[in-house]
Protein backbone atom coordinates (compact mmCIF):
# COMPACT_ATOMS: atom_id res chain seq x y z
CA UNK A 1 0.00 0.00 0.00
CA UNK A 2 0.83 3.68 -0.99
CA UNK A 3 2.33 5.57 2.04
CA UNK A 4 -0.58 8.09 2.42
CA UNK A 5 1.73 10.69 4.27
CA UNK A 6 3.68 11.02 1.07
CA UNK A 7 0.79 11.26 -1.20
CA UNK A 8 -0.57 13.73 1.22
CA UNK A 9 2.43 15.74 1.02
CA UNK A 10 2.18 15.70 -3.04
CA UNK A 11 -0.84 18.23 -2.54
CA UNK A 12 1.64 20.42 -0.80
CA UNK A 13 4.39 21.82 -3.15
CA UNK A 14 7.12 24.51 -2.91
CA UNK A 15 5.21 27.51 -3.85
CA UNK A 16 8.93 28.83 -4.79
CA UNK A 17 9.42 25.58 -7.41
CA UNK A 18 5.99 25.94 -9.04
CA UNK A 19 6.49 29.57 -9.79
CA UNK A 20 9.93 28.93 -11.09
CA UNK A 21 8.81 26.12 -12.84
CA UNK A 22 6.09 28.31 -14.36
CA UNK A 23 8.61 30.80 -15.00
CA UNK A 24 10.46 28.49 -16.98
CA UNK A 25 7.74 27.40 -18.95
CA UNK A 26 6.25 31.74 -19.82
CA UNK A 27 10.10 32.65 -20.62
CA UNK A 28 9.85 29.47 -23.39
CA UNK A 29 6.46 31.79 -24.83
CA UNK A 30 7.58 35.21 -24.70
CA UNK A 31 11.40 35.07 -24.33
CA UNK A 32 13.80 34.80 -21.08
CA UNK A 33 14.57 38.38 -21.42
CA UNK A 34 10.60 39.34 -20.57
CA UNK A 35 10.13 37.14 -17.92
CA UNK A 36 11.45 39.10 -14.08
CA UNK A 37 11.84 35.77 -12.03
CA UNK A 38 12.47 36.75 -8.29
CA UNK A 39 11.26 33.15 -7.47
CA UNK A 40 14.39 30.97 -6.75
CA UNK A 41 17.21 31.71 -4.69
CA UNK A 42 19.86 29.87 -7.09
CA UNK A 43 23.13 31.88 -7.51
CA UNK A 44 23.63 33.75 -10.67
CA UNK A 45 28.02 34.31 -10.64
CA UNK A 46 30.13 31.05 -11.47
CA UNK A 47 32.13 29.00 -9.28
CA UNK A 48 35.58 30.35 -8.66
CA UNK A 49 38.03 29.32 -10.72
CA UNK A 50 40.00 27.42 -8.37
CA UNK A 51 36.91 24.94 -8.16
CA UNK A 52 37.10 24.24 -11.59
CA UNK A 53 40.55 23.69 -12.06
CA UNK A 54 40.93 21.78 -8.45
CA UNK A 55 38.01 19.45 -10.64
CA UNK A 56 39.69 19.61 -14.01
CA UNK A 57 43.22 18.32 -11.73
CA UNK A 58 41.56 15.57 -9.96
CA UNK A 59 39.83 13.90 -12.36
CA UNK A 60 43.38 14.24 -14.93
CA UNK A 61 45.95 13.67 -11.97
CA UNK A 62 43.73 11.01 -9.49
CA UNK A 63 43.58 7.04 -9.30
CA UNK A 64 40.51 6.87 -11.12
CA UNK A 65 39.45 3.77 -8.85
CA UNK A 66 40.02 5.87 -5.60
CA UNK A 67 39.18 9.27 -6.46
CA UNK A 68 35.56 8.00 -6.87
CA UNK A 69 35.39 5.22 -4.06
CA UNK A 70 33.08 5.94 -0.93
CA UNK A 71 34.38 8.08 1.37
CA UNK A 72 34.83 7.59 4.76
CA UNK A 73 31.20 7.54 6.66
CA UNK A 74 32.25 10.62 8.47
CA UNK A 75 33.79 12.54 5.57
CA UNK A 76 37.25 12.29 4.17
CA UNK A 77 39.59 13.19 6.73
CA UNK A 78 41.65 15.96 5.12
CA UNK A 79 38.53 18.08 4.08
CA UNK A 80 37.33 17.39 7.61
CA UNK A 81 40.85 18.86 9.18
CA UNK A 82 41.06 21.77 6.35
CA UNK A 83 37.55 22.96 7.08
CA UNK A 84 38.16 22.84 10.90
CA UNK A 85 41.10 25.04 10.51
CA UNK A 86 39.68 27.25 8.52
CA UNK A 87 37.06 27.60 10.82
CA UNK A 88 39.39 28.09 13.50
CA UNK A 89 41.14 30.68 11.44
CA UNK A 90 38.17 32.80 10.76
CA UNK A 91 36.71 33.09 13.62
CA UNK A 92 39.07 32.30 16.20
CA UNK A 93 37.50 28.99 17.19
CA UNK A 94 38.97 25.82 18.52
CA UNK A 95 36.95 23.12 16.04
CA UNK A 96 39.23 19.90 15.44
CA UNK A 97 38.33 17.37 12.73
CA UNK A 98 36.99 15.11 14.85
CA UNK A 99 33.98 17.84 15.25
CA UNK A 100 33.04 18.12 11.69
CA UNK A 101 30.67 16.16 9.55
CA UNK A 102 30.48 15.83 5.36
CA UNK A 103 26.68 16.64 4.20
CA UNK A 104 24.59 17.02 0.97
CA UNK A 105 24.06 20.79 1.80
CA UNK A 106 22.26 22.44 4.31
CA UNK A 107 18.62 20.50 4.40
CA UNK A 108 20.98 17.28 4.87
CA UNK A 109 23.05 19.02 7.69
CA UNK A 110 19.52 20.22 9.51
CA UNK A 111 17.92 16.81 9.03
CA UNK A 112 21.16 15.02 10.88
CA UNK A 113 21.32 17.94 13.49
CA UNK A 114 17.15 17.50 14.37
CA UNK A 115 17.85 13.79 14.39
CA UNK A 116 20.66 13.93 16.92
CA UNK A 117 18.69 16.18 19.58
CA UNK A 118 15.57 15.13 19.43
CA UNK A 119 13.01 12.15 19.85
CA UNK A 120 9.54 12.18 18.57
CA UNK A 121 7.66 14.71 20.80
CA UNK A 122 10.50 16.93 21.45
CA UNK A 123 10.08 20.72 19.88
CA UNK A 124 11.89 22.77 17.92
CA UNK A 125 11.21 26.95 17.90
CA UNK A 126 11.77 28.62 14.80
CA UNK A 127 11.58 32.15 14.02
CA UNK A 128 9.96 33.87 11.47
CA UNK A 129 9.56 34.68 8.54
CA UNK A 130 11.77 31.14 8.17
CA UNK A 131 12.71 28.84 4.97
CA UNK A 132 9.25 26.98 4.11
CA UNK A 133 11.13 23.88 3.98
CA UNK A 134 12.08 23.56 7.46
CA UNK A 135 8.56 21.83 8.25
CA UNK A 136 8.94 18.96 6.23
CA UNK A 137 12.97 18.80 7.34
CA UNK A 138 11.80 19.01 11.25
CA UNK A 139 8.44 17.05 10.96
CA UNK A 140 9.60 14.29 9.04
CA UNK A 141 12.42 13.82 12.10
CA UNK A 142 9.14 13.17 14.71
CA UNK A 143 9.56 16.72 16.51
CA UNK A 144 7.81 19.10 16.31
CA UNK A 145 8.35 22.61 14.57
CA UNK A 146 6.84 25.54 16.20
CA UNK A 147 7.13 29.41 14.63
CA UNK A 148 8.21 32.08 16.94
CA UNK A 149 6.24 35.27 15.35
CA UNK A 150 8.18 37.90 13.72
CA UNK A 151 9.00 41.22 14.54
CA UNK A 152 8.35 42.95 11.40
CA UNK A 153 9.68 46.19 12.30
CA UNK A 154 13.35 44.80 11.94
CA UNK A 155 13.12 41.09 11.29
CA UNK A 156 15.34 40.66 14.68
CA UNK A 157 14.06 38.12 16.85
CA UNK A 158 10.88 38.65 19.06
CA UNK A 159 12.14 37.42 22.01
CA UNK A 160 8.83 38.47 24.39
CA UNK A 161 6.78 35.57 22.30
CA UNK A 162 9.87 33.47 22.46
CA UNK A 163 10.32 33.14 25.99
CA UNK A 164 6.43 32.73 26.14
CA UNK A 165 7.32 29.50 23.92
CA UNK A 166 9.84 27.91 25.59
CA UNK A 167 9.16 24.93 27.62
CA UNK A 168 10.99 22.21 29.09
CA UNK A 169 9.90 19.98 25.69
CA UNK A 170 12.26 22.31 23.86
CA UNK A 171 15.25 20.76 22.55
CA UNK A 172 16.81 23.33 19.97
CA UNK A 173 16.37 26.54 18.33
CA UNK A 174 16.72 26.51 14.83
CA UNK A 175 17.93 29.81 13.32
CA UNK A 176 19.26 30.99 9.82
CA UNK A 177 21.18 34.29 9.81
CA UNK A 178 21.75 35.92 7.25
CA UNK A 179 18.43 34.66 7.12
CA UNK A 180 15.87 33.63 3.87
CA UNK A 181 13.70 35.64 3.07
CA UNK A 182 14.01 38.98 5.20
CA UNK A 183 17.66 39.34 4.12
CA UNK A 184 18.17 40.44 7.76
CA UNK A 185 21.30 39.88 9.71
CA UNK A 186 21.05 39.24 13.21
CA UNK A 187 23.25 41.62 15.28
CA UNK A 188 25.74 40.45 17.94
CA UNK A 189 23.10 41.58 20.69
CA UNK A 190 20.73 39.13 19.40
CA UNK A 191 22.40 36.69 19.21
CA UNK A 192 23.90 37.57 22.97
CA UNK A 193 20.18 38.03 24.15
CA UNK A 194 19.05 34.51 22.88
CA UNK A 195 22.15 33.14 24.48
CA UNK A 196 21.84 34.35 27.82
CA UNK A 197 17.97 33.28 27.76
CA UNK A 198 18.73 29.68 26.77
CA UNK A 199 21.65 29.46 29.18
CA UNK A 200 19.08 30.44 31.76
CA UNK A 201 16.47 27.82 30.71
CA UNK A 202 18.61 25.18 30.84
CA UNK A 203 19.28 25.55 34.15
CA UNK A 204 15.91 26.04 34.68
CA UNK A 205 14.79 22.52 32.21
CA UNK A 206 17.74 20.62 33.61
CA UNK A 207 18.89 19.92 29.80
CA UNK A 208 20.30 21.64 26.35
CA UNK A 209 18.52 23.18 24.99
CA UNK A 210 20.85 23.53 21.23
CA UNK A 211 20.99 26.17 18.57
CA UNK A 212 20.98 24.93 14.90
CA UNK A 213 21.92 27.59 12.97
CA UNK A 214 21.25 27.34 9.00
CA UNK A 215 24.15 29.40 7.80
CA UNK A 216 24.54 29.03 3.69
CA UNK A 217 24.03 32.86 3.36
CA UNK A 218 27.45 33.39 5.55
CA UNK A 219 29.59 35.15 3.34
CA UNK A 220 26.96 37.13 1.80
CA UNK A 221 26.81 39.80 4.44
CA UNK A 222 27.00 43.73 2.93
CA UNK A 223 29.40 46.41 4.19
CA UNK A 224 29.63 47.80 7.38
CA UNK A 225 26.72 44.58 8.78
CA UNK A 226 27.37 43.07 12.15
CA UNK A 227 27.21 39.08 11.60
CA UNK A 228 28.77 37.51 14.47
CA UNK A 229 29.76 33.93 14.42
CA UNK A 230 27.04 32.04 16.16
CA UNK A 231 28.87 29.43 17.73
CA UNK A 232 31.22 31.92 19.30
CA UNK A 233 28.51 33.29 21.04
CA UNK A 234 27.27 29.72 22.44
CA UNK A 235 28.71 26.52 23.42
CA UNK A 236 25.73 24.30 22.50
CA UNK A 237 25.62 25.62 18.82
CA UNK A 238 25.34 23.23 15.87
CA UNK A 239 26.70 24.88 12.67
CA UNK A 240 24.84 23.86 9.69
CA UNK A 241 26.70 25.11 6.13
CA UNK A 242 26.22 24.92 2.50
CA UNK A 243 29.08 25.73 -0.04
CA UNK A 244 25.60 26.74 -2.29
CA UNK A 245 25.89 30.21 -1.96
CA UNK A 246 29.38 31.10 -1.07
CA UNK A 247 31.19 29.08 -3.61
CA UNK A 248 27.90 29.27 -6.54
CA UNK A 249 27.26 24.94 -6.21
CA UNK A 250 23.85 24.46 -5.14
CA UNK A 251 23.84 21.62 -7.55
CA UNK A 252 26.70 20.29 -6.04
CA UNK A 253 25.00 19.57 -2.68
CA UNK A 254 28.02 19.72 -0.69
CA UNK A 255 28.33 21.18 3.39
CA UNK A 256 29.00 20.27 6.55
CA UNK A 257 27.94 20.30 10.03
CA UNK A 258 30.16 21.35 12.67
CA UNK A 259 29.78 20.84 16.74
CA UNK A 260 31.29 23.75 18.42
CA UNK A 261 34.23 21.70 20.60
CA UNK A 262 32.44 23.13 24.01
CA UNK A 263 29.00 22.24 23.15
CA UNK A 264 27.58 19.49 25.65
CA UNK A 265 28.01 15.71 23.95
CA UNK A 266 30.34 17.35 21.34
CA UNK A 267 32.76 14.19 21.35
CA UNK A 268 29.53 12.38 20.61
CA UNK A 269 27.57 13.97 18.56
CA UNK A 270 29.52 13.61 14.80
CA UNK A 271 29.35 10.04 15.43
CA UNK A 272 25.41 10.27 15.37
CA UNK A 273 25.65 11.71 12.78
CA UNK A 274 27.42 9.20 10.97
CA UNK A 275 24.78 6.24 12.22
CA UNK A 276 21.62 8.42 11.18
CA UNK A 277 23.13 8.70 7.63
CA UNK A 278 22.32 4.88 7.95
CA UNK A 279 19.07 5.55 8.41
CA UNK A 280 18.34 8.42 5.82
CA UNK A 281 20.17 7.04 3.50
CA UNK A 282 22.37 9.94 3.19
CA UNK A 283 26.06 7.84 3.17
CA UNK A 284 28.04 11.03 2.43
CA UNK A 285 28.33 13.90 -0.46
CA UNK A 286 30.74 12.67 -3.37
CA UNK A 287 34.52 12.29 -3.29
CA UNK A 288 35.66 14.41 -5.74
CA UNK A 289 33.17 17.39 -4.63
CA UNK A 290 34.62 17.43 -0.90
CA UNK A 291 38.20 17.09 -2.37
CA UNK A 292 37.46 20.32 -4.85
CA UNK A 293 35.63 22.86 -2.02
CA UNK A 294 38.25 21.71 0.18
CA UNK A 295 40.69 23.84 -2.03
CA UNK A 296 38.05 26.95 -1.55
CA UNK A 297 37.73 27.29 2.24
CA UNK A 298 38.98 30.97 1.93
CA UNK A 299 37.76 32.56 -1.16
CA UNK A 300 33.81 32.74 -2.78
CA UNK A 301 32.49 33.55 -5.80
CA UNK A 302 31.90 36.86 -7.11
CA UNK A 303 29.30 38.13 -4.61
CA UNK A 304 29.22 41.50 -5.26
CA UNK A 305 26.51 41.47 -7.81
CA UNK A 306 23.98 40.85 -5.32
CA UNK A 307 25.02 44.01 -2.78
CA UNK A 308 24.77 45.74 -5.80
CA UNK A 309 21.33 44.69 -7.03
CA UNK A 310 20.00 45.13 -3.02
CA UNK A 311 21.34 48.71 -3.25
CA UNK A 312 18.87 48.81 -6.68
CA UNK A 313 16.04 47.15 -5.63
CA UNK A 314 16.01 48.85 -2.33
CA UNK A 315 16.29 52.33 -3.60
CA UNK A 316 13.70 52.14 -6.22
CA UNK A 317 10.95 49.89 -4.35
CA UNK A 318 10.80 52.52 -1.53
CA UNK A 319 11.07 55.74 -3.47
CA UNK A 320 7.59 54.02 -5.06
CA UNK A 321 6.05 53.34 -1.65
CA UNK A 322 6.86 49.95 -0.37
CA UNK A 323 7.82 49.51 3.35
CA UNK A 324 11.34 47.25 3.02
CA UNK A 325 13.37 46.11 6.35
CA UNK A 326 16.79 46.82 4.47
CA UNK A 327 18.21 43.29 4.07
CA UNK A 328 22.04 43.09 5.95
CA UNK A 329 23.14 40.01 3.43
CA UNK A 330 22.31 37.21 1.18
CA UNK A 331 19.96 37.97 -1.89
CA UNK A 332 16.47 38.49 -0.57
CA UNK A 333 14.33 40.84 -0.12
CA UNK A 334 11.26 40.75 2.08
CA UNK A 335 9.04 44.03 1.60
CA UNK A 336 5.54 44.71 2.61
CA UNK A 337 3.12 43.67 -0.07
CA UNK A 338 0.75 47.31 -0.77
CA UNK A 339 -2.32 45.08 -0.05
CA UNK A 340 -3.38 42.52 2.68
CA UNK A 341 -3.29 39.52 0.64
CA UNK A 342 -0.05 38.62 -0.17
CA UNK A 343 -0.98 35.87 -2.98
CA UNK A 344 -3.32 38.75 -4.46
CA UNK A 345 -0.84 41.01 -5.04
CA UNK A 346 1.90 38.66 -5.79
CA UNK A 347 -0.88 37.30 -8.84
CA UNK A 348 -1.15 41.31 -9.77
CA UNK A 349 2.28 40.81 -10.19
CA UNK A 350 2.21 37.62 -11.79
CA UNK A 351 0.31 39.28 -14.82
CA UNK A 352 3.29 41.75 -15.59
CA UNK A 353 5.41 38.33 -15.48
CA UNK A 354 7.08 39.36 -12.36
CA UNK A 355 7.01 36.98 -10.58
CA UNK A 356 7.15 37.26 -6.63
CA UNK A 357 6.66 34.77 -3.57
CA UNK A 358 3.83 35.36 -1.25
CA UNK A 359 4.72 35.43 2.43
CA UNK A 360 2.32 32.95 3.41
CA UNK A 361 4.77 30.07 3.34
CA UNK A 362 6.98 31.90 5.25
CA UNK A 363 5.18 32.47 8.04
CA UNK A 364 4.00 35.95 7.55
CA UNK A 365 1.60 37.58 6.28
CA UNK A 366 1.03 40.65 3.98
CA UNK A 367 4.79 40.63 2.94
CA UNK A 368 6.70 39.09 -0.37
CA UNK A 369 10.33 37.98 -1.15
CA UNK A 370 12.15 38.91 -4.15
CA UNK A 371 14.70 36.71 -4.89
CA UNK A 372 17.39 39.01 -6.83
CA UNK A 373 20.05 36.77 -7.70
CA UNK A 374 19.98 37.71 -11.31
CA UNK A 375 21.50 39.72 -14.01
CA UNK A 376 21.60 43.30 -12.61
CA UNK A 377 20.66 44.77 -15.74
CA UNK A 378 17.99 42.63 -15.64
CA UNK A 379 17.42 44.36 -12.19
CA UNK A 380 17.02 47.47 -13.57
CA UNK A 381 14.91 46.92 -16.60
CA UNK A 382 12.01 45.21 -13.68
CA UNK A 383 12.07 48.39 -12.09
CA UNK A 384 9.41 50.21 -14.34
CA UNK A 385 7.54 46.87 -14.15
CA UNK A 386 7.31 47.23 -10.33
CA UNK A 387 6.36 50.78 -10.57
CA UNK A 388 3.58 49.81 -12.96
CA UNK A 389 2.52 46.96 -9.97
CA UNK A 390 2.77 50.10 -7.92
CA UNK A 391 0.63 51.94 -9.77
CA UNK A 392 -2.11 49.91 -9.80
CA UNK A 393 -2.65 50.65 -5.95
CA UNK A 394 -2.67 54.60 -6.02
Amino acid sequence: MLNQHYIDMCGQKSVIRELFTYGSERAKEIGYENVFDYSLGNPSVPAPATFTKEMIRLLQESEPVQLHGYSPSLGIDSVREAVAASLNDRFDMHYEKKDVFMVSGAAGAIAHAARAVTVPGDEILTFAPFFPEYRPYISETGAVLKVVPADISSFQINFDAFVEMLNEKVMAVLINTPNNPSGIVYSTETIDKLAMILKEKEEEFGHPIYIISDEPYREIVFEGVDAPFVAAHYNNTITCYSFSKSLSLPGERIGYIAVNPACEDSALLVDMFGQISRGIGHNCPPSIIQLAVSKCLYETSDLSVYETNKNILYTELTKMGFEIVEPGGTFYMFPKALEDDAVAFSNKAKELDLLLVPSNSFGVNGHFRISYCIPTEKVERSIPVFQKLADMYL
